[in-house]
């Protein structure tokens, strides 16, 4: 599945399959948003936009984001705990 993840360093939006935890672009901790996948294709550019912004406001990417209650689970996080 494809899910919305958000970069503070980037400040970019990601579009990526599954639950990941780094940015692919500069490998820092990324941020899941709670919008589904089929909600954000259906948006303008100018809505992509504001979100992107919005984004970068700590307070408003809080409640935007969420946490993927099993990444626990997760096979890079247990490679990651291994290190």
């Amino acid at each position: 599945m494809m899910y919305l993840h958000y970069c503070k360093d980037c400040k970019r939006l990601h579009l990526l399959n599954g639950h990941k935890l780094y940015c692919p672009k500069c490998r820092t901790r990324l941020n899941e948003l709670q919008m589904p996948y089929m909600e954000y294709i259906t948006l303008s550019s100018t809505e992509r936009s504001l979100l992107t912004e919005l984004c970068g406001n700590d307070e408003a990417l809080k409640e935007l984001s969420t946490t993927y209650r099993m990444y626990k689970y997760n096979k890079s996080y247990k490679q990651a705990s291994n290190l």
